[in-house]
Protein backbone atom coordinates (compact mmCIF):
# COMPACT_ATOMS: atom_id res chain seq x y z
CA UNK A 1 0.00 0.00 0.00
CA UNK A 2 3.40 2.29 0.71
CA UNK A 3 5.16 2.17 -2.61
CA UNK A 4 8.12 4.35 -2.72
CA UNK A 5 11.65 4.70 -4.62
CA UNK A 6 13.92 5.45 -1.73
CA UNK A 7 16.98 7.55 -2.39
CA UNK A 8 19.65 5.84 -1.16
CA UNK A 9 22.59 8.21 -1.84
CA UNK A 10 20.60 10.41 0.36
CA UNK A 11 22.96 10.18 3.70
CA UNK A 12 19.67 10.32 5.85
CA UNK A 13 17.76 7.70 3.94
CA UNK A 14 17.77 4.54 6.89
CA UNK A 15 16.62 7.32 9.62
CA UNK A 16 13.81 8.28 6.98
CA UNK A 17 12.84 4.85 6.07
CA UNK A 18 12.94 4.04 10.13
CA UNK A 19 10.30 6.37 10.64
CA UNK A 20 8.26 5.79 7.63
CA UNK A 21 7.46 2.26 9.25
CA UNK A 22 6.67 3.70 12.24
CA UNK A 23 4.00 6.42 10.76
CA UNK A 24 2.56 3.83 8.88
CA UNK A 25 2.14 1.58 11.54
CA UNK A 26 0.70 4.40 13.47
CA UNK A 27 -1.68 5.09 10.73
CA UNK A 28 -2.98 1.54 10.85
CA UNK A 29 -3.62 1.67 14.81
CA UNK A 30 -5.48 5.20 14.54
CA UNK A 31 -7.70 3.55 12.08
CA UNK A 32 -8.69 0.03 13.41
CA UNK A 33 -9.31 2.22 16.63
CA UNK A 34 -11.54 4.61 14.92
CA UNK A 35 -13.31 2.16 12.93
CA UNK A 36 -13.97 0.37 16.60
CA UNK A 37 -15.29 3.57 17.80
CA UNK A 38 -17.68 3.72 14.76
CA UNK A 39 -19.06 -0.08 15.78
CA UNK A 40 -19.63 1.31 19.39
CA UNK A 41 -21.04 4.48 19.45
CA UNK A 42 -24.95 3.68 20.37
CA UNK A 43 -27.43 3.75 17.80
CA UNK A 44 -29.70 5.85 19.61
CA UNK A 45 -27.30 8.70 19.29
CA UNK A 46 -25.63 7.86 16.22
CA UNK A 47 -28.13 5.80 13.80
CA UNK A 48 -26.99 4.03 10.70
CA UNK A 49 -23.88 2.18 9.96
CA UNK A 50 -20.60 1.78 10.92
CA UNK A 51 -17.88 3.24 8.58
CA UNK A 52 -14.63 2.16 7.61
CA UNK A 53 -11.63 3.61 5.79
CA UNK A 54 -10.94 4.02 1.97
CA UNK A 55 -7.23 4.09 1.45
CA UNK A 56 -5.86 5.55 -1.78
CA UNK A 57 -1.93 5.81 -2.89
CA UNK A 58 -0.95 8.39 -4.66
CA UNK A 59 2.32 9.56 -6.75
CA UNK A 60 4.01 12.90 -6.57
CA UNK A 61 4.02 15.10 -9.23
CA UNK A 62 7.22 16.74 -8.88
CA UNK A 63 10.25 14.52 -7.39
CA UNK A 64 9.64 11.25 -6.32
CA UNK A 65 8.07 9.31 -3.80
CA UNK A 66 4.12 9.45 -3.19
CA UNK A 67 1.83 7.97 0.29
CA UNK A 68 -1.52 6.93 0.91
CA UNK A 69 -4.43 8.72 1.44
CA UNK A 70 -6.75 7.20 4.13
CA UNK A 71 -10.38 8.80 4.09
CA UNK A 72 -13.59 8.53 6.25
CA UNK A 73 -16.88 10.14 5.16
CA UNK A 74 -20.43 9.71 6.15
CA UNK A 75 -19.29 8.06 9.53
CA UNK A 76 -22.27 7.54 12.52
CA UNK A 77 -19.69 9.30 14.60
CA UNK A 78 -17.17 10.73 12.37
CA UNK A 79 -18.64 13.16 9.61
CA UNK A 80 -14.99 13.15 8.24
CA UNK A 81 -11.16 12.23 9.04
CA UNK A 82 -8.20 12.07 6.81
CA UNK A 83 -5.13 10.41 8.04
CA UNK A 84 -2.58 10.18 5.21
CA UNK A 85 0.98 8.71 5.22
CA UNK A 86 3.60 10.18 2.79
CA UNK A 87 7.27 10.11 1.68
CA UNK A 88 9.15 12.24 -0.92
CA UNK A 89 12.47 12.75 -2.37
CA UNK A 90 12.85 16.30 -3.53
CA UNK A 91 14.71 19.42 -3.73
CA UNK A 92 13.31 23.05 -2.17
CA UNK A 93 13.26 25.95 -3.22
CA UNK A 94 16.37 28.81 -2.59
CA UNK A 95 13.71 30.32 -0.78
CA UNK A 96 12.49 27.43 1.20
CA UNK A 97 15.49 26.32 2.07
CA UNK A 98 16.65 29.30 4.06
CA UNK A 99 14.33 29.25 6.45
CA UNK A 100 15.35 25.38 6.99
CA UNK A 101 18.05 24.37 9.35
CA UNK A 102 20.99 23.60 7.32
CA UNK A 103 23.08 25.38 5.46
CA UNK A 104 20.15 27.41 2.80
CA UNK A 105 22.35 25.55 -0.04
CA UNK A 106 21.25 22.06 -0.13
CA UNK A 107 18.23 21.65 -1.84
CA UNK A 108 17.53 18.02 -2.10
CA UNK A 109 15.76 16.46 0.62
CA UNK A 110 14.27 13.42 1.83
CA UNK A 111 10.74 13.02 4.12
CA UNK A 112 8.16 11.07 5.88
CA UNK A 113 5.12 12.12 7.80
CA UNK A 114 1.57 11.38 9.13
CA UNK A 115 -1.26 13.83 9.71
CA UNK A 116 -4.45 13.29 10.38
CA UNK A 117 -7.86 15.69 10.91
CA UNK A 118 -11.33 14.13 12.70
CA UNK A 119 -14.32 15.77 12.52
CA UNK A 120 -16.97 13.92 14.72
CA UNK A 121 -20.66 14.24 14.01
CA UNK A 122 -21.48 15.20 17.34
CA UNK A 123 -20.31 18.89 18.67
CA UNK A 124 -19.95 17.34 22.56
CA UNK A 125 -17.02 15.46 20.74
CA UNK A 126 -13.66 17.57 20.25
CA UNK A 127 -12.07 17.63 17.24
CA UNK A 128 -8.83 16.90 16.79
CA UNK A 129 -5.67 17.16 15.01
CA UNK A 130 -2.23 15.07 15.19
CA UNK A 131 1.02 14.99 12.74
CA UNK A 132 4.29 14.05 13.43
CA UNK A 133 7.37 14.08 10.15
CA UNK A 134 11.01 13.60 9.47
CA UNK A 135 12.55 16.10 6.97
CA UNK A 136 15.81 16.40 6.37
CA UNK A 137 18.40 18.24 4.07
CA UNK A 138 21.85 18.79 4.97
CA UNK A 139 20.60 18.17 8.56
CA UNK A 140 17.63 16.07 9.52
CA UNK A 141 14.78 16.60 12.36
CA UNK A 142 11.51 16.01 13.44
CA UNK A 143 8.42 18.24 14.02
CA UNK A 144 4.93 17.74 15.15
CA UNK A 145 2.39 17.15 17.70
CA UNK A 146 -1.33 17.56 18.20
CA UNK A 147 -4.19 20.09 19.39
CA UNK A 148 -7.87 19.52 20.88
CA UNK A 149 -10.72 21.63 19.32
CA UNK A 150 -13.90 21.07 21.58
CA UNK A 151 -16.55 22.80 19.91
CA UNK A 152 -18.78 24.16 22.72
CA UNK A 153 -17.89 27.14 25.03
CA UNK A 154 -17.58 25.19 28.37
CA UNK A 155 -15.35 22.49 26.73
CA UNK A 156 -13.17 25.81 25.39
CA UNK A 157 -11.29 26.16 28.71
CA UNK A 158 -8.17 25.43 30.41
CA UNK A 159 -10.31 24.11 33.07
CA UNK A 160 -12.45 21.61 31.38
CA UNK A 161 -12.20 17.93 31.96
CA UNK A 162 -10.92 17.07 28.04
CA UNK A 163 -8.70 19.81 27.98
CA UNK A 164 -7.06 18.61 31.58
CA UNK A 165 -6.68 15.48 30.71
CA UNK A 166 -5.36 15.55 26.62
CA UNK A 167 -2.38 18.47 28.10
CA UNK A 168 -1.61 15.32 31.28
CA UNK A 169 -0.99 13.03 28.12
CA UNK A 170 1.09 15.47 26.09
CA UNK A 171 2.88 16.15 29.18
CA UNK A 172 3.86 12.42 30.27
CA UNK A 173 4.92 12.04 26.90
CA UNK A 174 7.40 15.05 26.99
CA UNK A 175 8.70 14.64 30.42
CA UNK A 176 9.52 10.79 29.49
CA UNK A 177 12.32 12.52 27.83
CA UNK A 178 12.69 16.32 28.85
CA UNK A 179 11.30 18.18 31.53
CA UNK A 180 11.47 21.24 29.65
CA UNK A 181 9.55 19.80 26.43
CA UNK A 182 5.97 20.33 27.78
CA UNK A 183 5.92 23.86 29.06
CA UNK A 184 8.33 24.83 25.71
CA UNK A 185 6.31 22.71 22.91
CA UNK A 186 2.72 24.05 24.93
CA UNK A 187 3.66 27.42 24.46
CA UNK A 188 5.03 26.66 20.66
CA UNK A 189 1.11 25.33 19.99
CA UNK A 190 -0.54 28.20 21.62
CA UNK A 191 1.15 30.65 19.26
CA UNK A 192 1.10 28.47 16.48
CA UNK A 193 -2.41 27.63 16.57
CA UNK A 194 -3.63 31.16 17.09
CA UNK A 195 -5.78 33.69 14.29
CA UNK A 196 -4.28 36.89 14.86
CA UNK A 197 -7.24 37.99 12.37
CA UNK A 198 -9.81 36.64 14.98
CA UNK A 199 -8.24 37.10 18.38
CA UNK A 200 -8.51 33.79 18.96
CA UNK A 201 -7.14 30.30 19.78
CA UNK A 202 -8.54 27.50 17.02
CA UNK A 203 -8.90 25.31 20.49
CA UNK A 204 -7.38 24.72 23.53
CA UNK A 205 -4.14 24.26 22.52
CA UNK A 206 -1.56 21.07 23.13
CA UNK A 207 1.64 20.72 22.16
CA UNK A 208 3.45 21.90 19.23
CA UNK A 209 7.45 21.18 17.94
CA UNK A 210 9.84 21.98 14.83
CA UNK A 211 13.27 21.52 13.95
CA UNK A 212 13.87 18.97 16.65
CA UNK A 213 17.30 17.77 16.43
CA UNK A 214 19.15 17.09 19.58
CA UNK A 215 22.08 15.31 17.86
CA UNK A 216 20.79 12.18 18.64
CA UNK A 217 18.39 11.05 16.16
CA UNK A 218 17.01 7.75 18.54
CA UNK A 219 16.38 10.34 20.90
CA UNK A 220 14.58 12.46 18.74
CA UNK A 221 12.57 9.81 17.57
CA UNK A 222 11.54 8.27 20.59
CA UNK A 223 9.85 11.14 21.59
CA UNK A 224 8.41 11.47 18.60
CA UNK A 225 6.93 8.05 18.88
CA UNK A 226 5.57 8.40 22.26
CA UNK A 227 3.30 11.67 21.08
CA UNK A 228 1.95 9.60 18.48
CA UNK A 229 1.17 6.59 21.07
CA UNK A 230 0.32 9.56 23.75
CA UNK A 231 -2.86 10.61 21.11
CA UNK A 232 -3.65 7.04 19.98
CA UNK A 233 -4.33 6.66 23.87
CA UNK A 234 -6.19 9.45 25.16
CA UNK A 235 -7.96 10.91 22.25
CA UNK A 236 -10.55 7.29 22.04
CA UNK A 237 -10.75 8.08 25.67
CA UNK A 238 -12.38 11.05 25.60
CA UNK A 239 -14.39 10.06 22.32
CA UNK A 240 -16.16 7.16 24.29
CA UNK A 241 -16.72 10.04 27.42
CA UNK A 242 -18.42 11.73 25.11
CA UNK A 243 -20.20 9.70 22.28
CA UNK A 244 -23.21 8.84 24.77
CA UNK A 245 -24.21 12.67 25.44
CA UNK A 246 -26.97 13.41 22.79
CA UNK A 247 -26.82 17.17 21.75
CA UNK A 248 -29.04 20.60 20.77
CA UNK A 249 -29.54 22.35 17.59
CA UNK A 250 -28.06 25.16 19.24
CA UNK A 251 -24.95 22.81 20.12
CA UNK A 252 -24.65 21.83 16.91
CA UNK A 253 -24.93 25.45 15.57
CA UNK A 254 -22.05 26.26 17.28
CA UNK A 255 -19.81 23.22 16.42
CA UNK A 256 -20.66 24.45 12.51
CA UNK A 257 -19.74 27.94 13.43
CA UNK A 258 -16.14 27.14 14.95
CA UNK A 259 -15.44 24.50 11.72
CA UNK A 260 -14.59 27.68 10.37
CA UNK A 261 -12.05 28.67 12.39
CA UNK A 262 -10.29 25.36 11.02
CA UNK A 263 -11.10 26.31 7.72
CA UNK A 264 -9.39 29.44 8.10
CA UNK A 265 -6.36 28.51 10.09
CA UNK A 266 -5.43 25.72 7.39
CA UNK A 267 -5.81 28.01 4.77
CA UNK A 268 -4.10 31.14 5.68
CA UNK A 269 -1.25 29.57 8.17
CA UNK A 270 -0.81 26.01 8.37
CA UNK A 271 2.79 25.05 7.66
CA UNK A 272 2.38 21.82 6.20
CA UNK A 273 -0.46 22.95 3.80
CA UNK A 274 1.68 25.50 2.49
CA UNK A 275 4.80 23.21 2.26
CA UNK A 276 2.36 20.62 0.68
CA UNK A 277 1.18 22.93 -2.02
CA UNK A 278 4.82 23.79 -2.89
CA UNK A 279 6.50 20.69 -3.46
CA UNK A 280 4.18 18.94 -5.21
CA UNK A 281 1.92 16.74 -2.44
CA UNK A 282 -1.34 15.60 -3.40
CA UNK A 283 -3.92 18.58 -3.47
CA UNK A 284 -6.70 15.83 -1.84
CA UNK A 285 -4.33 14.45 0.84
CA UNK A 286 -3.53 18.27 1.67
CA UNK A 287 -6.90 19.52 1.84
CA UNK A 288 -9.02 16.62 3.15
CA UNK A 289 -8.79 18.70 6.88
CA UNK A 290 -11.32 20.89 5.65
CA UNK A 291 -14.82 19.91 7.73
CA UNK A 292 -18.09 18.61 5.72
CA UNK A 293 -20.38 20.87 6.74
CA UNK A 294 -19.67 25.07 8.33
CA UNK A 295 -20.87 28.05 8.65
CA UNK A 296 -19.75 31.70 8.59
CA UNK A 297 -21.69 34.61 10.34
Amino acid sequence: MDQMTPDPSHPAEPQRAQAKVWFESLRDQICAEVEALEREAPGEVFPGQPATFTYKPWTRATGSGGGTGGFLSGGRLFEKIGIHTSSANGRLTPEMAKVMPGDGVELDYVSTSISLIMHPRSPRVPTVHMNTRFLSTSQGWFGGGADLTPMLPEQRTAEAPDTIAFHAAMRKACDAHDPAYYEKFKAWADTYFFLPHRGTARGVGGIFYDHLNSGNFDNDFAFTRDVGSAFLDIYPKLVRARMMEPWTDAERAQQLALRGLYVEFNLLYDKGTVFGLQTGGNIETILSSMPPLVSWA
